[in-house]
């Protein structure tokens, strides 16, 4: 969309991003009570089974029309956005708390204009520069807060760091599906996109953790799957790659800080979390660099869309 179109549906625009951003910071917190009972390999392909069954829909009504080429790519970016995404940011999550993964990926929005300004050959400025340092130290700070956790289940380091190594791998996915999407509709590179990727799961999943678990789970997690499939990553993708389409990419960027600020806050006041000084002050940095490079920076990132969380 040229930068001196007055999109349709601004107000519409906007809300889809900020409920799509809200929806993905319950990502976490879904996944935690699907680990309470199954593995991370499990829990990672039930996630996008589901998501599967919300886009079959698609497979009606939008005909691939990829070259060979396009589908090379498509598979690549399906690979690295799925499997190798996915599974390392669970693994994350399995090491760490639910507030300190969402807090590490409130560092998604620095990223994605670090990756424009070398890939796109976008320069940013001091803003910019200043931003990412902010959130760069807050970052150390929440990994720091939990390196010497003595709690079950508490805040580590190593948790924290696979989190942030799964935003790297989400840069690439979203850089080579802003390509496709230049040519072809949103939503069918969404859908095939998370159709290759789930078949690439059911080849990696049995071959990496066993075949995913079925017996002796109860109810909680197979209704947190579901949640985290339909409403956490078909529902969020469209609702995000529509949005994006009415409103300009850069300004709908500072609502991905919803994510963060919602996952956190699911982990403190409903499943008890504790952050200390260093995790809050650290989570704060993240925020108000990310808010100020979205909003004060004259750097230009052009169009990108957050990855699947």
């Amino acid at each position: 969309m040229p930068s001196n179109t007055l999109p349709t549906h601004r107000a519409l625009g906007f809300g889809a991003c900020t409920l799509a951003s809200t929806l993905w910071g319950c990502g976490f917190f879904f996944g935690k009570i699907v680990l309470a009972e199954m593995g991370v390999g499990s829990m990672v392909f039930y996630r996008f089974a589901f998501a599967c069954l919300a886009l079959l829909p698609v497979l009606f009504t939008h005909k691939p029309d990829f070259s060979p080429r396009e589908w090379t790519i498509l598979a690549f970016s399906a690979f690295l956005g799925v499997p190798v995404q996915f599974l390392l940011q669970f693994e994350g999550l399995r090491l760490t708390t639910v507030s300190h993964a969402a807090l590490m990926v409130g560092l998604m929005p620095v990223i994605l204009a670090v990756g424009a300004a070398v890939w796109a050959h976008e320069r940013m400025d001091k803003i910019g520069w200043f931003a990412l340092f902010g959130s760069s130290l807050g970052a150390c700070l929440i990994a720091l807060g939990g390196r010497h956790s003595a709690i079950p289940g508490g805040p580590s380091l190593a948790g924290d760091l696979l989190v942030v190594a799964s935003l790297f791998i989400a840069l690439f996915w979203i850089l080579m599906n802003k390509q496709l999407m230049e040519g072809h509709n949103h939503l069918l590179v969404t859908a095939y996109g998370i159709f290759l990727g789930t078949a690439m799961l059911a080849i990696v999943v049995p071959f990496r953790y066993g075949l995913p678990a079925i017996h002796g789970i109860s109810w909680k997690p197979w209704a947190a799957s579901a949640a985290a499939g339909v409403l956490c990553t078909a529902v969020t993708t469209s609702l995000w790659n529509w949005g994006i389409t009415q409103v300009p990419a850069s300004q709908a960027g500072v609502l991905l800080n919803m994510e963060p600020l919602m996952g956190s806050l699911l982990g403190v006041f409903v499943l008890s979390e504790h952050l200390g000084p260093s995790a809050w002050l650290g989570g704060g940095l993240i925020l108000a660099s990310a808010i100020t490079l979205t909003t004060q920076s004259k750097t230009r990132v052009r169009e990108l869309e957050p990855a699947i969380l």
